[in-house]
């Protein structure tokens, strides 16, 4: 799902946002330290300062001063509302169109959904 051509920043901030839509960082819940995100994830401080600020312009997190970085409340469903206008009209015209192409049908995908 993630393109590896896309930049550090993105990448990071998809794993965030997965994060938050998987329910492991919730509404409220903190976010790690840019310092400790980037040792992490071997990525230069002012990589992950970048990708946080896409959640800050989007109204996703709240900064305290002093205290940290913050899942704002009502993110993860705006999150969710964004991911999923984005999934249906950006992606999946072009799955859909691949499916039509391999001959799939419901009953094809729908048993590969795991359990």
């Amino acid at each position: 799902m993630v393109n590896d051509d896309r930049p550090v920043y993105l990448r990071l901030r998809d794993g965030i946002a997965a994060a938050i839509l998987d329910g492991r960082i919730g509404d409220g819940d903190s976010l790690p330290s840019v310092r400790s995100l980037a040792a992490e994830h071997g990525a230069n401080p002012l990589t992950v300062a970048k990708a946080y600020q896409t959640f800050q312009d989007e109204g996703l997190v709240v900064v305290k001063r002093g205290v940290g970085m913050f899942v704002a409340e009502g993110a993860s469903a705006r999150l969710r509302a964004a991911e999923r206008k984005e999934f249906l009209e950006q992606r999946w015209p072009a799955i859909a169109a691949h499916i039509r192409r391999l001959g799939l049908n419901t009953e094809d995908l729908l048993e590969r959904i795991p359990a």
